[in-house]
Order: structure tokens, then C-alpha cells, then sequence
């Protein structure tokens, strides 16, 4: 089935045309043209803000001019990660996506359904002449995945929504009253490099299944750097290990799926015989949810400048010992992860170190507590840290006007109760909150799986839901 015959077609027509414009986070110099374009195409007022964010008004349609005005909101950037053995170019080629029954896959990347069809949404209800709305802004953020600062840029008085729905969430039955903050951690340090003094072996992590920092964080996933911090941890018992690099995951709210190390070890065969007795119980405990892991351990003949044996040791203790996964869950909301870290790179390369966290809380003092942890293991090896990126969590309000309509809604059309609950991820919505306080603010979207790895794909009669749900929501919008 081609993408131009799935229902509704106007929303994989215009997630068509958006996916074909590159739009890494960034780097949204074109997409953000492309929005801007197609808003005065349509003859709507479009602005561009001084951070990038795009904003295009249409006005009430008739009979809805007495109804609160809304603000449609999604963010315009998308995560960029590929399978390894993938050849194509995020900042030059547009998505290849394929129909899977009823799933839109993308052919080795990501999709970028996280938030491309929620800017497709947007995008097709500015060009709609039959879908009754009260006064409309559509705003499109930028680099919401790498810092959210579009929405940190954006100024009060720029928005005169009183109501703002946010489209950037991965379950259709779920309406999202409030999310976590979060903030960076970067853990550096400069080594002096010397010949390696040992065997070369290579150590390799692949075909975990990654996923998103956020709402996978509780699901139990590998992570590869601290898979590779566990294999280097068991050579430390029996000998010294000098490391010539270290190179594994990639962005900070993506949990790292493959990873690599190089090392010099005294006794290479001692080392990989204690190392593959690790390996097996590694896989054994991930054998239900990582079918797909594979470890390498082997001899090579690479080698390069290694660090010496007591830096290497500092750098090993330190991922052995740093926080990954749930912190704490939530005494007040079941089942919400309170407080997480994902370490999310680690890069060694010709001495110099860098190790990429995101830190997230929906309480901000255990946000910082969880920080400062890191910070406090990486400082007692001497390594430098910094903070950077902090944004507020969003603050649940259950029993807001728009919430409620929402529940009514919902419930009278798929004769079921929808899920109101709060999300670990990092929704815009407490960011935009800080300046517009009177704002009543709610998210929802199409079921998306496997977000921020290549294994994002998007449910085709979620689509078609999240679209009918969204028409009712808007000719239903309150009195002013």
C-alpha cells in the first residue's frame, strides 16, 4: 500500500511532504522555510520569532467566533538515529518510509513520526475549509529534542491562545496533563595518551533495542555504554587495562543501543575468557526483552595511543558506578516514574573524554538530587562537570475545563474512559506554561512505537482516531 491511499490522507500527505524536508535538531533551517511557506501559501498571517519557532493564524470559522481560542502546538525537529549498516545522510536526504500492515516504518532511521505527525495535523487542519475551529495559532517549535530552545525562547505576548493543545504523545488512549523537567550532564576530562603496553582486544554491543529516555526509561532495556562499563569492570579484578577508546550511543534522550571499545590488556586471553563468561550471563538476563543483543569480544590488530592504566581505571569505576535507569517512581501517581538518568554517550578518543546524561524529574529538587550524584561520582575521579538545558516539568491540573471536555468527549466516542495521566518525557507544555501561567494546556496523539530508535513506526487506525478525535475536540471547544 502506497502512503498517498492511507486514510486520512490528508494527514500522510502532509507527513509526506514534511518528512521529505531534513530537519535534524539544529538544524531546522529548511523545515523551518517549508512551514513558513506553507502558511503564506494558504494567504494566513505567519510570523518567524527570533529563536526560529513558526507561528500561523487563521481565524474562527463561522458560527465559532464566541469559542476560546486554542493554540495547536508541535515541535518541527526530529531525533536522527540509523542502524549502523544504514547509508544515509539526516542532513541531506529526506525519510524513506514503507507501509508494514498497519504500521509506517521508516527503512532503517528513525520515522520522525515523534512529532511529524503532529505538525502534519496542524498542517492539515490551517489548510481545512470543512473543519468547524474557534480562533486558531498554530505554533511550531524548534529543537525540542535537543533543549527545547524553542520553547525556552519563546516570549509572553507572542501567543493570545487560551487554551493550548499539545499533539507530541505516543499512545492514542492516553490525554497527558503533565510531564517531567529535565536537565544535561556532561562529564569531561583531558588524559595523556601513551603506547599501549598490552594485546589489543575490541569489545562491541549491538542490536539493542534503544528507545526513548523517557517513556521506555522503566522498561528494562540495555544500555550499551553500561553494558561496555560492566565488560571492562570485570578485567580490573585479575589485571590493569590502559583503554585507547570508547565509543558508544549518541544523543541524550535516545537510550544508546550500540557501543564499542578498544583496549590493551597484559593477558588478552585472560581477559576475553572472563569477559565471555560475563557475556553469557549478560544475555541470559536480557534474553526476554533484548532478543536482539549481540556481544563481541576478540582479538585485534587495531590499536592506537592508549591512556595509562590508573586513568583507564578512573574512567572504568566511574561508568560502572554512574546512575542509569528509574531513580525513583512517583508516591503520588501510579505507575509514573518520578526521577531517571540515561547515560547517554560516552566517547573516548585520542585522551579525551566526554559522557552525555539527561537527568530527568517531575520534582525538581530530585532532579538536582540525581545531578549532583552524577556530578559527585565524576568529581571523586577528577573529571569535570556541567549542568546546562534545564526545563520545568509540568504541573498536573485533572481538573481543568479543557481536560474534562476531553474525557467527555473521548468516552462518548469509543465508549471507553481514556487514560488521563501524567509522562516521564519532556513535553514543551511546562517550558511555554512558565510564560503563559492562565493557559490551560493538554497533550495527546497517535500510538507511535519505538520512538528515537530506528524501529519507529506509526499505527495507521491510530492515525485515523487521533484525526476524528481532534475534529471533535475543536467544534466542541467552550465558551468564552
Amino acid at each position: 500500500m502506497e502512503l498517498s491511499n492511507i486514510e486520512p490522507q490528508i494527514i500522510w500527505k502532509n507527513f509526506s511532504k514534511l518528512n521529505a524536508v531534513p530537519r535534524p535538531s539544529k538544524k531546522e533551517e529548511r523545515v523551518i522555510a517549508f512551514i513558513k511557506g506553507f502558511g503564506e501559501d494558504l494567504g494566513l498571517e505567519t510570523t518567524v520569532d527570533e529563536v526560529g519557532n513558526v507561528i500561523i493564524r487563521k481565524p474562527a470559522t463561522a458560527g465559532m467566533e464566541n469559542r476560546k481560542s486554542i493554540v495547536l502546538q508541535s515541535h518541527l525537529d526530529m531525533v536522527c538515529q540509523k542502524n549502523s549498516d544504514t547509508n544515509f545522510d539526516f542532513d541531506t536526504e529526506g525519510i524513506k518510509m514503507e507501509v508494514d500492515g498497519d504500521w509506517v516504518k521508516a527503512k532503517g532511521t528513525t520515522l520522525g513520526a515523534d512529532n511529524g505527525l503532529g505538525v502534519a495535523t496542524i498542517m492539515s487542519i490551517l489548510e481545512s475549509s470543512d473543519i468547524p475551529h474557534s480562533a486558531l495559532e498554530a505554533l511550531f517549535t524548534i529543537d525540542e529534542e535537543t533543549g527545547m530552545t524553542g520553547a525556552l525562547g519563546l516570549k509572553p505576548g507572542q501567543l493570545t491562545g487560551e487554551i493550548l493543545l499539545n499533539l507530541d504523545t505516543e499512545e492514542d488512549d492516553e490525554i497527558d496533563i503533565g510531564c517531567a523537567g529535565g536537565v544535561d550532564v556532561t562529564i569531561t576530562q583531558n588524559y595523556g595518551t601513551e603506547a599501549a603496553k598490552g594485546q589489543i582486544v575490541r569489545l562491541e554491543v549491538k542490536g539493542l533495542q534503544g528507545g526513548h529516555s523517557g517513556m521506555d526509561i522503566h522498561k528494562g532495556f540495555g544500555n550499551s555504554n553500561i553494558i561496555l562499563g560492566r565488560l571492562l569492570y570485570t578485567g580490573l579484578v585479575n589485571q590493569n587495562i590502559q583503554l585507547i577508546s570508547i565509543d558508544g550511543g549518541g544523543l541524550r534522550n535516545a537510550i544508546p543501543r550500540e557501543g564499542a571499545a578498544l583496549i590493551s590488556v597484559r593477558n588478552a586471553h585472560e581477559f576475553i575468557e572472563a569477559a565471555t563468561a560475563l557475556k553469557k550471563d549478560i544475555l541470559e538476563e536480557f534474553a526476554t526483552v533484548e532478543p536482539g543483543l549481540h556481544i563481541n569480544i576478540e582479538n585485534s590488530t587495531t590499536s592506537d595511543l592508549a591512556i595509562s592504566e590508573e586513568d583507564s581505571k578512573k574512567i572504568i569505576l566511574t561508568l560502572k558506578s554512574l546512575h542509569n535507569g528509574v531513580y525513583r517512581m512517583s508516591p503520588d501517581v501510579k505507575d509514573l516514574v518520578e526521577a531517571s538518568n540515561n547515560v547517554a554517550r560516552v566517547e573516548l578518543k585520542g585522551g579525551e573524554l566526554k559522557i552525555l546524561n539527561l537527568t530527568r524529574s517531575s520534582v525538581d529538587s530530585s532532579k538536582y538530587s540525581v545531578a549532583e550524584q552524577l556530578k559527585s561520582v565524576a568529581e571523586l575521579a577528577g573529571m569535570n562537570v556541567e549542568f546546562s538545558g534545564s526545563y520545568p516539568g509540568w504541573k498536573p491540573k485533572p481538573g481543568s475545563e479543557i481536560v474534562q471536555l476531553m474525557e467527555k468527549i473521548y468516552t462518548e466516542k469509543f465508549g471507553e474512559k481514556p487514560h488521563v495521566v501524567a509522562c516521564h518525557a519532556g513535553l514543551e507544555c511546562g517550558i511555554i506554561g512558565a510564560n503563559y501561567p492562565e493557559m490551560e494546556m493538554v497533550s495527546f496523539g497517535p500510538t507511535i512505537r519505538g520512538a528515537h530508535s530506528p524501529d519507529e513506526k506509526a499505527n495507521i487506525p491510530s492515525a485515523q482516531k487521533f484525526w476524528s478525535f481532534t475534529k471533535d475536540i475543536l467544534a466542541n471547544i467552550p465558551l468564552k
